[in-house]
Formats: structure tokens, sequence, C-alpha cells
């Protein structure tokens, strides 16, 4: 009907409505036969309108039932017919059909099984959550798929809904064939360097140096052909090493084997032979590539040699690095680095020296060292602190309280203003931003300098102007002492700065017993021709009687599994320097190899980790967040609990053992 007379047909309620009153009018006015034969043709409409909406209502359902008939039937054959694997699964993951295309890959009777045995990381409650709306890579009878996932409701109701859910296969072969072809013939470039060349060649007698720098080179390039790649050596020690990205997984699955390998060497050297190695990849071009593979050696290196780094963008990762870091003969590295120190002291206006969050004693002890030196070649200079740790409180007040060293330290917001006259920035004892006492500070600095003895960590500053970062050194107040050498013609320390510096070598070698060579010990002699006086230096760490019963306490909780103690205490140690304290002590007892404390100090879980040398405990805290030495290292966890913090460090320990039992 047109739409112009829509206005003419109202509701038939008003119609009725309108019939009642006039038949009500004729029987008040007594006109009775008007009314009775109203009120029969009233009944007759009544009648009429009610068969004539059940007519409607019978028509309507008819054609509902019509068209769910059709519906379904064009479905079902939709689903049937659909150009690709399908199959339905309920709430439960239970297969309720598939087509023919399914059930041809699968060869399988599908009906009533879990979906699980063709897709093993299937979700439901994922899904239902959408953060799972396709599985890649799903491989059937040597094809591979991608599963679109389609969720679809069977039921109405908010409280129990229910819904079935429909698998899309869409044969992804070609691409991936396609994607991994491309991905194995990507370009790898390899970096190898014989880190302690110089050492095994002075270890060894010279008539056996031939034979020994042809075993080593025999078997770099034995590596290289196994890698079907292109060698060339640049170097005595250096090798640059192109290959195909498709050999490098073999590499990662045998764990960088090489490494093993070239450390038996024996060929009269007295110092196993070690490699680092850096390995550059997935770069927008052959350039970028190199850049990586130099910045990957470069972190190598600097986490001590004797291991492989793989820089893929900004992904890292290691392996190796098991075997103690060599200490260098040499001084004239340490020479260089202090004369570029000077000229860098000379052209700022200021110095502002820095060093870890919540400093122990070698961070502060390079610090006040860092500090005399630079007041020595005429600059001012200070130290941004804002609380010491526990243990270096005692030395921090000393220094407050010396009329020598009035204004040494500064808060941040000092610093803040400084930073306009554009002066330069120390850092001691760190070199992760992440770990700095203010982050937040470091990129108002143009120029930085890193003094650093802990391995290097893949979050390292990178836009410092001198990094110098050496993990074989004890501790990084004995760099600033040999730094102090030669940053000044002749060097003067009042006594208490040489005693903070040689505090600082003295805890960090545990009453030099760990980490010590030849040149820790040319340190302290330096230090104790200036004034130091160990005498004093122990007093600074004498312990009342309420320490020394809490630190026994921590220790008697260790448990000892496979040589490795682990002590954990979940109330607050007062003194944080009690938990390496008790990981020292631990290592004295008879079968230990390795010892982890754990304590709470203040928010934090604070875990230190001490080893004799077989087991790194660099690489179990590293895994979680920490870092160190392999003898010697510490992390620390927030928002754990002291189950957490023992489940995560329990878990690292059983990776690392797992690994090892592989090598």
């Amino acid at each position: 009907m047109d739409n112009k007379f829509k206005y003419f047909f109202p509701n038939t309620k008003i119609y009725m409505f309108i019939i009642a009153v006039f038949i009500s009018i004729f029987f008040i006015f007594d006109h009775i036969y008007i009314g009775i034969t109203g009120l029969l043709l009233f009944g007759y409409l009544v009648f009429y309108n009610i068969r004539n909406n059940r007519l409607k209502i019978d028509e309507w359902e008819r054609f509902i039932e019509d068209l769910s008939a059709n519906i379904d039937v064009a479905g079902r054959n939709t689903l049937s017919k659909i150009p690709m694997p399908l199959v339905i699964v309920n709430s439960e993951g239970q297969m309720l059909w598939g087509n023919n295309l399914f059930t041809n890959i699968t060869s399988k009777n599908i009906y009533g099984k879990n979906i699980n045995i063709f897709i093993k990381d299937f979700n439901l409650q994922k899904i239902l959550d959408k953060k799972i709306e396709v599985f890649e890579k799903i491989v059937l009878d040597r094809n591979v798929y991608n599963v679109l996932i389609s969720k679809v409701e069977t039921n109405s109701e908010k409280q129990d809904k229910k819904y079935i859910f429909l698998l899309y296969f869409l044969d992804k072969t070609d691409y991936y064939t396609i994607y991994e072809m491309y991905n194995d013939k990507k370009t790898v470039v390899a970096l190898v360097e014989c880190d302690n060349f110089d050492e095994v060649i002075k270890s060894t007698e010279e008539t056996n140096r031939p034979a020994l720098i042809a075993e080593i080179e025999k078997k770099i390039n034995a590596f290289a052909s196994s890698l079907e790649g292109f060698i060339r050596k640049y170097d005595d020690n250096k090798y640059i090493i192109v290959f195909d990205n498709s050999h490098l997984s073999q590499l990662i699955e045998n764990k960088f084997d090489i490494l093993d390998n070239i450390r038996e060497i024996d060929m009269g050297n007295k110092i196993p032979v070690t490699l680092s190695i850096g390995i550059g990849k997935n770069a927008d071009c052959l350039y970028n590539i190199h850049q990586y593979a130099v910045a990957a050696k470069d972190l190598a290196l600097g986490r001590g040699g004797d291991q492989a780094v793989i820089k893929d963008g900004d992904r890292l990762s290691f392996f190796g690095g098991k075997s103690k870091e060599v200490e260098k003969k040499t001084r004239v590295k340490a020479r260089v680095i202090a004369h570029a120190i000077s000229e860098l002291i000379d052209q700022s206006s200021e110095i502002i020296i820095m060093g870890h969050d919540t400093p122990d004693i070698d961070s502060i002890g390079a610090a006040i060292g860092i500090y005399r030196g630079c007041r020595q070649r005429g600059k001012n200079a200070y130290i941004l602190l804002n609380k010491p740790d526990s243990s270096a409180e005692k030395v921090v007040d000393i220094f407050i309280k010396s009329k020598e060293h009035q204004g040494i330290f500064i808060n941040e917001e000092t610093a803040f203003q400084k930073t306009l006259r554009n002066p330069l920035l120390i850092l001691v004892d760190v070199h992760r931003k992440s770990f700095v006492e203010f982050p937040d500070i470091i990129d108002k600095f143009s120029n930085i300098i890193i003094i650093d003895h802990h391995r290097k960590s893949a979050d390292f500053i990178e836009n410092a102007t001198i990094s110098y970062i050496e993990p074989y050194a004890s501790s990084t107040c004995e760099l600033v002492t040999e730094i102090l050498q030669y940053l000044i013609e002749k060097p003067k320390l009042l006594d208490i700065e040489a005693q903070v510096l040689m505090a600082g070598i003295y805890v960090d070698t545990k009453n030099f017993t760990f980490k010590t060579g030849v040149r820790t010990f040319e340190a302290a002699g330096f230090l104790k021709r200036l004034g130091a006086d160990l005498i004093e230096v122990r007093k600074l760490f004498a312990d009342d009687f309420d320490t020394y019963k809490e630190r026994a306490k921590l220790i008697s909780s260790a448990t000892i599994r496979n040589g490795i103690a682990i002590a954990c205490q979940d109330t607050i140690v007062k003194d944080s320097l009690i938990v390496p304290q008790a990981a020292d002590e631990l290592l004295k007892i008879n079968g230990i190899e390795a010892s982890f404390v754990l304590a709470r100090v203040g928010n934090e879980i604070v875990i230190s980790g001490r080893s004799l040398g077989d087991i790194n405990v660099q690489l179990i805290l590293e895994s979680i967040g920490g870092g160190g030495h392999m003898t010697i290292a510490g992390a620390k966890l927030s928002n754990v609990s002291i189950e957490e913090a023992k489940q995560r460090l329990n878990d690292a320990i059983n990776n690392y053992l797992k690994e090892s039992d592989k090598k």
C-alpha cells in the first residue's frame, strides 16, 4: 500500500474503543434497538479481528519455520562445501563435526575427540577473553595452516552462556616455505676474537708458540667450514666469518661448542685459550649487520670473554661465559684510559660523580678516589648521593663530618642545577642506567665516563664517552687506584681517602681471598704507602653482637642440595651487609660449592650469590634480573614474597644445571 494512505489506518484498538463509546451512548439515551444492533456488529468485529490476528500469526510462524529450514539447509551446504578445512568444537574442546577437507587431512575419526591433538595450545578461556584469535603454523599432513577462530553463542542466558567454535584452516604452506627459504638465506656476520691471545702466547714456551697459533687457526677455520661460511683473518687474533642464517640454529643447539673446543687446546700453554664471538643478524643492510656484530663482540668482551653474543635487532642472546676472567698483566689500557679521563676533566667546568642505587663501600670508595683526582687537577667535584647502603653509612658519616670534605655530597636537585653548566658525569661501580642512583639525570649530560668491574649487561649505557669496564678486576676501587697513578703525576690522598679505597678492595675480595691478582695487591700496596691501615679498615666493618646473632640465624636456615646452599629469612634484616656476609660464611663449609642467601631488606628481597668457581652465580642471578661476576653476584626483587623469590631462584639454578649437563 502506498505510504501516503498510512495515516488512515491507525491501530485497530482505537476503532474498537470509539465504537464501544458510541454503543454506550445509544443505551444511555434509550435507543435500545440501535444499541443492540451496534452491540451485535461490535461482537462480530471483535470475532473478526481475533480470527484475522490468529491467521496472521500462523502465517508468520510458517514463514519463520520455512526461513529457518532454508537457512539451516543453506548453512549445512555452505559448511560442507566451504573450500577450506573446517571443524566445529564445543566449549569443552571436543570436535563435533568437520567437513570432508578437514577429515581428509587428519585421517582420523575426529568426532568426540579433543582439538588439542591437533592444536596443542588451544585454550578456550583465552579465546573467550579474545587473547587468542588465530593460531599460526599448525602442521597437518605436512602442510602448514593458520587457524582462524569464529565464536558462536548457542544460548542467550546471561548467567550460563554456551558457545561453539568454528575453526577455519587457511593453507599457508607456500607462504611459510618461501619465508623459511628467505630466512635461511639471510646473511649473518660473526666477529671472532681470541680474547686472551697475548696472555696465552706469553704463558707458552717459545718453541711451542708456532704450533699453538697453528692449532688455534685450525680450529677456527674448521668452525667456519662447518658453517659453509667465508672467513678472513684481519688481525693476529681476530677473524670475520660470513655465513647463511640456516646454520645459526645448529650453533645455538650445540651451545657454541667451539668455545669448549678452543679451551681444550693444550700445546704447552699454561692459560686456556678463550674466544669472544659477536654475531649480528636481521639488520636492514650489510653495514648494520656488521655493526650489530661489533656491538655483540664488545658486549662479550665486556662480560669477561669466553662467550658468544647474538644481536638480533634489539634482542640479545648469551652463550658460554663459564670460565673465570683472566687478569691482564699490562697496565697500558689503564694508562690510556687515565690520559683520556684527564683531558675530559680539564675541559669540564666541574665534575659530578655518581654510583649505583644505594651505593656500597666499593661504590663510595671509588667515588672518593675520583673526587680526589679531580680536586688535584684543580676542578670542583661533587658526589651525587641519596642514601648509602647500611654497610657504607659509617664511612659517609666520617666524610660528612670531615672539614676537608665539606659540601662533597649533593642531592639530585642541586645536581640538576649544575647540569646547566654542562659538567662531566663520572659513573663508578655501575654501567646500567636502571641501576644508577638517579636514572633521570643521565640524559642531562653530554659527556659521561663509566668505570666499573661488573660483567657488561645487555642494558648498558650506550652513549658513554669513555667506558672502562674490566670484569677481571676485584673491585672498582682497584680500577680507580690504578687510574689515580696516571691521572696525577704525584697523587696524594688523605689517610681516610686511602682507607676507604682499601676498604672497597677489602670487602669485594672478601679479605683478599676472592678475585685477587697481582694488580690487586699492587693497588693495595700503593694505598698502603699513602696511609691506608688495614686495622682501621677492619674497624669500619666491626659488628655488634646483635648483628652477629642475626647473621648466624640466617646461616642456620640454609638447606643444601647438589653442593648449593640456599638460606632465606622473611623477617626484615636491619643491616643489608648481613646477606652477603652470610653467603660468604656458607662457602667455608665443606662440600658447599655455591651459596645463595635471600632476605627482606626494606620493601625488597635481596639475593647474594657466592661461588668457589665451578658454578657461575652471575649467570644464575642474571636470569632473574641481577648481575655481577662468576663467583660474586647479587639481585634485588620487588613486589614479591620470599617464597616466590626462592622459587624463581630455584628455577634459575635448575635451568643453569640443566644447561651445564648438556655441555
